[in-house]
């Protein structure tokens, strides 16, 4: 099994030791995660081909150590992750009961997918939101959340939109193909689920959307955030959505990609990010990897030995591949990292509190 390289968890050893390790309620609840520390912080970004005015890599990475009774679906939850990127990040240790005292990456650093700086973009592979909002030429805002998206039978799908309407406590008016499923499965397949129930699956916040039959929308199961569960909507956890919701306007555009690897840079060095290929759409990952770098003119500036190593590991973590690089972890990544104390400062919000 795959693991943590020794510099890595070197580094987070010391940070730990240090009493910077990332801070976290004493126990698991539903009020555990209004609070949490990275939903919703703004990023400014910039797209160039100026290495040196470039920065399409947001976020930084920080290490949590585990304790008696913790799970990744509780960690990632609270750190606004999915449970794709905080296994993936962490192969090898035992997801449902990873040993107290083990140092596990966080990975809130995300290198932004290919595409307008405006609106809401959800990358499929990666599955995760982004929402720009434009500051000046080639510049944005952004916001960034996990999301879960459909099952291979029911995939959700490539294509623009528009955010047509919002809606707080929605019904569920089922499908025929959803209840004919049910019906299958055993299970009850009424003509709606009423707007607050606890079995209704669009959770409080709903995001209406011009492509037909598809949201944004809540979950009564969080669990299912980085997850392949869905009917092909995309569901954010409860707290998230309460955040988007307020945040988005009708008739913003947005977009479903398709972009398991993505590459990106900040502070003048290039980083790749590459994720599973969870719909078997994209065979040929490294030559994409390839047409991205030469698309702004850094194959000089990178290692495609790393490009490779990052390409085979599929982690869906940003890895640094610049030529003089060569640490699992940045440099420049460890002079910013903050105590953990500092992330649990939340942005200001407009949300609404039920």
């Amino acid at each position: 099994m795959k693991r943590l390289s020794p510099l890595v968890l070197g580094i987070a050893a010391l940070l730990i030791s240090a009493g910077s390790a990332a801070a976290r309620p004493n126990e698991w609840s539903e009020s555990s995660f209004q609070n949490k520390p990275e939903a919703g912080k703004p990023h400014l970004a910039r797209r160039s081909t100026d290495l040196k005015m470039a920065k399409t890599v947001i976020g930084r990475p920080t290490f949590y150590e585990a304790r008696e009774k913790d799970t990744f679906l509780d960690i990632a939850r609270y750190y606004s992750l999915g449970h794709n990127e905080i296994s993936d990040a962490n192969p090898g240790v035992y997801e449902w009961l990873p040993p107290a005292g083990q140092a596990l990456l966080l990975p809130t650093e995300y290198i932004l997918p290919e595409t307008e700086f405006t609106g809401v973009r959800v990358n499929i592979p990666e599955m995760r939101l982004y929402y720009f909002q434009p500051f000046g030429e080639n510049a944005a805002m952004v916001v960034t959340y996990p999301v879960g998206l459909g099952r291979d039978e029911w995939r959700t799908p490539e294509g623009k939109f528009k955010v047509r309407g919002k809606t707080f406590n929605p019904t569920w008016v089922l499908p025929e193909s959803i209840k004919a499923e049910h019906r299958r499965m055993g299970k009850p397949a009424p003509d709606f689920i009423a707007g607050g129930a606890p079995d209704n699956p669009l959770g409080k916040h709903r995001i209406e959307l011009t492509l037909p039959m598809y949201a944004i929308h809540g979950t009564n199961i969080p669990w299912g955030v980085g997850m392949q569960v869905s009917h092909g909507c995309v569901r954010l956890y409860p707290e998230d959505i309460e955040r988007l919701f307020e945040l988005i306007p009708v008739g913003v555009p947005g977009e479903f990609l398709y972009q398991p690897v993505k590459v990106g840079a900040r502070d003048g060095r290039v980083f790749i990010e590459v994720h599973k290929d969870i719909y078997t759409l994209k065979p040929g990952l490294y030559q994409e990897a390839v047409r991205l770098i030469d698309k702004y003119g850094w194959r000089g500036r990178v290692d495609m030995q790393r490009v490779r190593q990052a390409v085979v590991e599929q982690s869906g973590v940003p890895i640094d591949v610049t030529i003089d690089g060569g640490s699992d972890l940045p440099e420049e990544n460890l002079r910013d990292v903050r105590p953990r104390t500092a992330l649990m400062q939340r942005p200001k919000s407009t949300t609404r509190r039920d």
